[in-house]
């Protein structure tokens, strides 16, 4: 009887000794398998095991050197100072290098390369990242593409219009018989006819530069020729608005730029009409052409309030239109700025020291 108690009893006791190794052992498994728990998973799975392994290291060295071996201390301290070494070594692979270069496409995008790609490198959450910002700059390319095919679409549907009304309302006002409120309402529709033609213009230019449409036909230009020629066509319609347009020509000969000459033409007008358009109150718009070193500077002042410091930093941006009560598409400066860039130069806008806005046109007299 003794000897059939013997065994029944042993077995649950080899049951019970066994039983936390298999534990252990199942759960040491299940950490490196891939029904480890989520809070263990990825990137923040693998640096909290690493610091727990660290940690337990430190402990074992502080408690070998206070009651046990010192050797075995030495060997835990060693090996505590490689796990940091080598998780900081990761870190630096995995985390900051893969970061980095998330940022740099994000910035790319920033500038306006939107549908650019960052290369997916891993499984884990800056992989999760890149995957979003993957998406996000695609449908950004997505819908910049949908608003300049709207634009485009308006802006030409939108001349035939416009040429209709711009074309009878300059042939009603031939006509002598019409007067009073009549000439003045056919006079406020032509103008206004005027104002949206040239918005048209500035978004159909617009979209062309998004288009990759936008060509320059380069020569070399005479500067002071082009902004004389453009003073002298300007000034009389600005002097019917009470603006002096005051031009200073440059004291000796200015060396040629490479550039399109009726693209220059083009942002010298609308740097013109923003000034006679912001800085009516000043009553005065000063033109000049300089050498400045490597570049022949063209500079624009007006005599108004100026640009408030709040829009500054914005008013070369697409569709900013600041603060003033004065209206328009936003996008002339934009424009301007494009042109001039693609001449290789840049576009400057400013107050005057005296008050007034000051806009200034650096052109480089060699392009590469």
């Amino acid at each position: 009887m003794e000897e059939k108690n013997t065994k029944p009893s042993g077995e649950p006791e080899q049951s019970a000794q066994s039983e936390p190794g298999s534990r252990a052992w199942k759960f040491i498994k299940r950490l490196f398998s891939d029904d480890r728990p989520e809070s263990l998973r990825g990137l923040k799975g693998v640096w909290l095991m690493t610091s727990c392994i660290g940690a337990v290291c430190v402990l074992l060295a502080l408690l070998f050197a206070l009651f046990w071996d010192r050797i075995w201390a030495c060997v835990f301290a060693a090996a505590a100072i490689l796990i940091l070494l080598v998780s900081n070594f990761w870190f630096r692979e995995r985390v900051t290098s893969p970061i980095l270069g998330l940022g740099d496409t994000a910035r790319h995008i920033a500038d306006g390369s939107y549908g650019a790609l960052a290369e997916r490198l891993r499984d884990d959450e800056i992989g999760a990242l890149t995957d979003a910002i993957n998406d996000m700059s695609v449908k950004i390319g997505k819908a910049d593409r949908v608003q300049s095919e709207f634009i485009s679409s308006v802006s030409h549907e939108l001349r035939t219009p416009l040429t209709a009304i711009t074309g009878w309302s300059e042939t009603l006002l031939y006509d002598e018989a019409l007067q009073g409120d009549s000439r003045r309402g056919i006079e406020i529709i032509s103008r206004e006819a005027g104002r949206l033609t040239s918005m048209v213009e500035e978004l159909l230019e617009f979209t062309r530069m998004r288009d990759g449409r936008f060509t320059l036909n380069l020569e070399q230009v005479d500067v002071a020729a082009v902004l004389e020629e453009v003073c002298f066509t300007y000034s009389e319609l600005l002097r019917h608005d009470g603006i002096e347009l005051d031009y200073k020509p440059p004291e000796g000969d200015l060396p040629y730029v490479t550039g399109d000459p009726r693209r220059l033409k083009q942002v010298v007008l609308n740097i013109l009409d923003n000034a006679a358009k912001y800085g009516r109150g000043g009553h005065k718009i000063e033109v000049g052409v300089a050498q400045a070193g490597e570049y022949v500077k063209i500079s624009v002042r007006d005599h108004g309030p100026g640009i408030a410091q709040d829009d500054l930093p914005h008013v070369k941006e697409r569709f900013y239109k600041g603060r003033g009560k004065e209206r328009g598409s936003g996008i002339g400066l934009a424009v301007c700025d494009e042109i001039v860039a693609r001449h290789s130069g840049k576009l400057i806008v400013g107050n005057a020291p005296g008050g007034g806005a000051l806009v200034t046109v650096l052109l480089p007299v060699e392009t590469q």
